[in-house]
């Protein structure tokens, strides 16, 4: 079961791919975390295929990552009279709090935090993006906003603030209940939508502890301005493209994306790129040369993971997807220029004893060409700060922690299996003789760099590599 790449893949899981039948066939195909969206789907839905996807962990002998995604706050309009109005550029419309029977001059947006928080300036973005306000006034309960770009503002449409810090809790009060189900479940990975700034993370860890790790989406252009400290307080990051792409210029989208990479391999947490990918393969079985090179680009990038969202939760070819998306990260990390991109955009090493034992366990297998490096981790730190370096050599992590091995299902090259403690120095070089030969990552006569944390058994303690050759005999 070793996939033959580095980067992983995440897929969601919906009605095209919710069969224990189809989630062994996605897997096989390559999928390494399933994602479970739970802004669609009943408690009931989710528990089948969370109970699915163990099963089919414990059938294969490999550890998957299951990653539950909170749905979040979601802003929208209220109702309006005859279910929408067409608004065309440069007339004046009028937003409030309250009201069923909204028009032109009295939209509702039944969100008050708006109006505590919104400035003469700010645009509101209504249908992603579709119709474009800008803020000329404000007045008591009223906001009044010219048209930049005009369309058709309808029942309940998504509105998206840029240039406004809401006074809003990530964590809606279905938030609460969805997360403490999914920890319930044991899920390995949360995801939190509208992350806004550092404090937006912290109810979330008070409720998760160390049960899950914890992902922050970044979808807010709030969440740019305090990226470093959302990253220190995150154990991964997932560039949200969908809204993100909303709210900053498309333009933009590419070289933040660029940013956040390198921001999260530099501080040695995993970083998915997500949303449209391939989102032409929703109804078609091939996706088009652009979405090609966008999942490339990602991969070139040096993300942790690349991730489906409608292509497998909802469309008529899932398999056909991850398959593609599995031969295009395959290609272009075999592809000439691909190291030499990888290692361009190293972001070096903190001073420091681990990192740097790490990093030289990734240069010292390159220049004797070893067939592994084979990391012992108690917490997945180890493996993390190896694959920070993006080595050409496979990285094979062996951890005696089952939750750990499912998380490192999104870390970049890390092979994850499961063992027990080990305690001296022979068993370490016994073990990874054994584990590095079972799962097809050397043999006999081949030589690996073994990296392990003295004590033994002790998280952050990454001090120590050697050399080790597989015995002939």
């Amino acid at each position: 079961m070793r996939r033959h790449r580095r980067a992983k893949i995440v897929a969601t899981v919906g009605p095209s791919s919710a069969s224990p039948e189809m989630l062994k066939r996605l897997f096989l195909a390559g999928v390494d975390t399933f994602r479970l969206n739970f802004s669609h789907g009943t408690h009931d839905d989710h528990a089948r295929v969370h109970r699915a996807i163990r099963e089919l962990e414990a059938e294969v002998g490999r550890p998957i990552g299951i990653l539950q995604d909170l749905q979040g706050p979601k802003i929208r309009v209220g109702t309006i009279r005859d279910g929408k109005i067409t608004v065309t550029a440069g007339e004046t419309v009028r937003f409030v709090p309250a009201g069923t029977e909204g028009d032109r001059d009295a939209i509702p947006l039944p969100h008050p935090e708006i109006f505590a928080a919104i400035a003469p300036g700010h645009h509101l973005l209504i249908d992603d993006g579709r119709v474009r306000l800008a803020v000329t006034g404000l007045g008591d309960d009223v906001i009044e906003a010219k048209v930049v770009t005009g369309g058709v503002i309808s029942n309940r449409k998504g509105v998206n603030l840029p240039g406004t810090v809401l006074d809003l809790s990530p964590l809606t009060a279905k938030d609460r209940v969805d997360l403490a189900f999914g920890l319930d479940l044991g899920v390995d990975w949360v995801a939190m939508s509208f992350v806004q700034k550092p404090g937006d993370l912290l109810e979330a860890r008070g409720l998760i502890g160390e049960r899950a790790g914890l992902m922050a989406k970044i979808e807010k252009p709030a969440a740019l301005e305090r990226i470093e400290d959302i990253i220190r307080l995150s154990d991964a990051i997932m560039v949200a493209r969908g809204d993100l792409g909303v709210e900053i210029p498309h333009e933009e989208v590419p070289g933040r994306q660029k940013e956040l990479v390198r921001a999260c391999r530099l501080a040695v947490k995993p970083v998915i790129v997500a949303t449209q990918m391939l989102d032409s393969m929703v109804a078609a079985p091939t996706p088009t040369r652009a979405e090609a090179s966008d999942v490339a680009t990602a991969i070139y990038d040096g993300a942790d993971a690349v991730m489906l969202s409608a292509e497998s939760a909802s469309g008529s070819y899932p398999l056909e997807a991850v398959e593609m998306m599995d031969r295009i990260i395959h290609s272009t990390e075999q592809h000439k220029l691909y190291r030499s991109i990888i290692e361009a955009s190293d972001p070096g090493e903190e001073q420091t004893a681990p990192h740097a034992v790490a990093a030289a366990a990734a240069d010292l297998a390159e220049v004797i060409h070893a067939t592994a490096i084979v990391a012992f981790t108690s917490s997945g730190t180890t493996a993390a700060r190896i694959a920070r370096k993006r080595p050409a050599v496979s990285v094979l992590a062996i951890t005696p922690d089952q939750a750990v091995s499912r998380r490192l299902c999104l870390l970049w090259g890390a092979h994850s299996v499961l063992s027990e403690d080990i305690h001296t120095y022979e068993e370490s070089v016994e073990r990874a003789c054994a584990f590095a030969q079972r799962e097809e990552f050397a043999r006999p006569g081949d030589t690996m760099v073994v990296v392990a944390g003295i004590p033994f058994a002790q998280a952050g303690t990454t001090n120590n590599l050697r050399v080790v050759q597989i015995s002939r005999s």
